[in-house]
């Protein structure tokens, strides 16, 4: 099945939803978004409601991918809101469903994001990536760059920390 990759879709209540469902298997599926498993949909949703007011209030956009009418894939745009920062805006909440990781799924959104950050005038994006995985790898491949690293700034568990890894893509 094709990916359609969409910016700005509307935020629906079903379509809130269906976000809430795949950050909840993203992370069960132990995917770095914010969350360490196990959680369910009701520690999710709090926070996927506060991204949607976000997205609303036009802090932020959003970048949607779906197979066969599913949403499966998610990229937000935030923008920052110091006058000396407007230029650039943070990737956040990058997610594909677990069973279709690998299969170029995810460059296409990102490919979209940074097409997106283009098309709103911005020089650069910024992410941040949990250590310990190789996820920064990936963000590589599609032209981001390691610019930082803040030893075990990321609390996983008891004792267990990670590396928060600061990636810069330029976009002019």
């Amino acid at each position: 099945m094709t990916l359609t990759v969409l910016r700005d879709p509307q935020l629906t209540p079903a379509l809130r939803e269906e976000i809430v469902q795949l950050w909840t298997r993203v992370t069960n599926a132990d995917g770095a978004v914010g969350f360490v498993p196990p959680v369910t949909p009701d520690d999710v949703r709090p926070v996927a409601d506060a991204q949607a007011a976000a997205v609303a209030a036009g802090e932020m956009r959003m970048v949607a991918a779906y197979r066969g009418g599913a949403l499966v894939g998610t990229a937000y745009l935030k923008f920052n809101d110091h006058r000396l920062m407007r230029h650039w805006a943070w990737v956040v909440t990058v997610m594909v469903d677990p069973g279709l990781q690998g299969g170029g799924h995810g460059r296409r959104l990102m490919r979209e994001v940074i097409e997106t950050g283009r098309d709103a005038g911005l020089d650069a994006l910024r992410l941040g990536v949990r250590g310990g995985r190789g996820v920064e790898r990936f963000y590589e491949a599609v032209g981001f760059k390691e610019i930082g690293r803040q030893p075990d700034a990321i609390r996983v568990g008891d004792g267990e920390l990670r590396d928060d890894i600061m990636m810069w893509l330029p976009l002019k």
